[in-house]
């Protein structure tokens, strides 16, 4: 199949901690050298896209802000579309409001309890970090119970570090939809919005596009769902025996391709 182009997840495949993966760099060059259109679709919300794209520079792949599709971005467009003018409470780990203009955002990090703020119109789940307490977490709890909308920008369980794994938003979702029989709606990955929304902002169709993941479920399959190719990574979060269960289900769908690393990727692509 012909390149249109290609989408990257970050965490776990270009970098670890904001570190290169070995030949990142070398293989987003050589995709530049041969005019390969690219875009970088993450859960990650510790950072802007401005500071995100800056992060990767600094790991010698050279990106620009508007080619980052974070899911903060795609939360403030779904909020704009679905609940115009609420007043939203976030949790997250990280300053990124300069990515969600135009929202009306009332940040946890201004309590600290025990009184509970007032009840808000909407509840925005970033990234777990610090910024996930009892106290907050219960708040939340509350509200989710009474009937108040809570939006995560996405499902993910865990992300990758140089020190090992980390838990993330998912795993706290999982509980508190359990508990108060109420569903969350995710935004990101691996929700189609994002796999879609990259491809419009580069102008190609989805099934000329390929999709490069460490995550089978969020990453490459979600986007071979969207008719992308899928391209799984054995770095970041890839466990061999995740895949090994995985491939023993006949009627499950594949990654399209396995390469140990996005170094790989330009001979996958005969670049």
């Amino acid at each position: 199949m012909a390149v249109g182009g290609v989408l990257f997840d970050i965490d776990g495949v270009l970098v670890t901690s904001w570190k290169p993966i070995p030949g990142a760099a070398e293989a987003a060059r050589v995709l530049a050298d041969h005019q390969i259109a690219c875009a970088y679709l993450t859960n990650t919300t510790t950072r802007t896209r401005a500071q995100i794209a800056d992060a990767l520079a600094d790991a010698g792949i050279a990106v620009s802000a508007d080619e980052v599709i974070t899911s903060a971005v795609l939360t403030a467009d779904f909020v704009r579309s679905r609940y115009p003018g609420a007043r939203c409470f976030l949790v997250n780990s990280g300053e990124i409001s300069e990515d969600m203009a135009g929202i009306d955002i009332v940040n946890s990090t201004e309590f600290t309890g025990p009184e509970a703020p007032e009840t808000p119109d909407v509840v925005l789940l970033g990234g777990a970090g610090p910024e996930y307490s009892h106290l907050t977490l219960s708040w939340v709890y509350d509200w989710m119970a009474q009937g108040v909308p809570v939006v995560a920008m996405h499902r993910s369980t865990s992300w990758t570090t140089t020190d090992g794994l980390r838990i993330d938003t998912g795993l706290y979702l999982i509980g508190m939809e359990e508990a108060s029989g109420r569903k969350v709606t995710a935004v990101g990955k691996p929700a189609p919005a994002g796999f879609l929304a990259a491809a419009a902002r580069l102008g190609i169709d989805p099934d000329q596009m390929y999709m490069v993941g460490d995550d089978l479920n969020k990453d490459v399959l979600a986007g071979q769902v969207v008719g992308m190719t899928g391209v799984l990574v054995r770095t970041g979060k890839f466990r061999q025996d995740t895949l090994d269960r995985w491939a023993a289900d006949e009627f499950a769908m594949q990654p399209n391709h396995i390469i140990d690393s996005v170094a790989d990727l330009p001979a996958l692509l005969e670049l």
